[in-house]
């Protein structure tokens, strides 16, 4: 019995794939790899797969993982490309391999924010946006996992940021927090409309590039 783990790019139209919906699609590949799936116990066994960090809908990543076990011994080699073959556009294995390290371990996530602006960036932007994210404390509004709105400060959750402006468009790159508790960087918007809704952004794009363990080291 092997625990494997899956390294794939979420991107394109397979953005809007759902959650739950991502995992059908993925059970549907899975008989192309010839692999038994573990099966849990009780009166509606379902195939053991996870998710790791699942994706907000909308948003593309480099990054994706997603954990399951098989019955036989398997490294995984050859799997990536089997699924492929049964995996829609915008929906692309990199890697198979074993599942060694505990999810517990991912700490941070390091992502790509698109922000456009219909009339151009305002003058100073940057500066002023990479000051607010510098605040010891920054307030927004976010739904707990009771889906009730509570106040939460998200400062100490953003490791770093940096700013990049062209003309219509404000590029930042930034490493969150990922979980206990997580950061979804889209929730940066709201900081900005809260504190600074003259620089809210008329767009905001999200993709993610790297997960990372507590060191800042890449998290496989």
């Amino acid at each position: 019995m092997s625990k494997l783990r899956l390294l794939f790019v979420k991107e394109g139209t397979a953005a809007y794939i759902s959650h739950l919906d991502l995992l059908r699609t993925v059970q549907r590949a899975f008989p192309r790899t010839e692999l038994e799936i573990k099966h849990s116990q009780g009166f509606h066994p379902h195939p053991i797969i996870s998710i790791v960090l699942p994706l907000p809908v909308a948003q593309s990543s480099d990054c994706e993982l997603l954990d399951f076990e098989v019955t036989q011994d398997t490294d995984g080699s050859g799997i990536a490309e089997k699924l492929n073959e049964g995996l829609p556009e915008g929906l692309r294995v990199l890697d198979c391999y074993e599942a060694k390290r505990p999810v517990r371990e991912l700490a941070y996530l390091r992502a790509d924010m698109e922000m456009e602006y219909d009339h151009g960036v305002p003058e100073g932007a940057a500066e002023a946006l990479m000051e607010l994210f510098h605040r010891p404390e920054l307030l927004i509004e976010k739904r707990t996992k009771r889906k009730q709105l509570a106040e939460v400060d998200i400062a100490p959750m953003i490791r770093s940021i940096a700013f990049a402006e062209e003309k219509d468009l404000l590029r930042a790159a930034v490493t969150v927090r990922a979980q206990n508790p997580g950061l979804n960087p889209q929730l940066l918007e709201k900081a900005i409309a809260r504190y600074r809704p003259d620089l809210s952004p008329d767009f905001v794009r999200v993709r993610r590039r790297e997960l990372l363990d507590e060191a800042g080291e890449i998290f496989r």
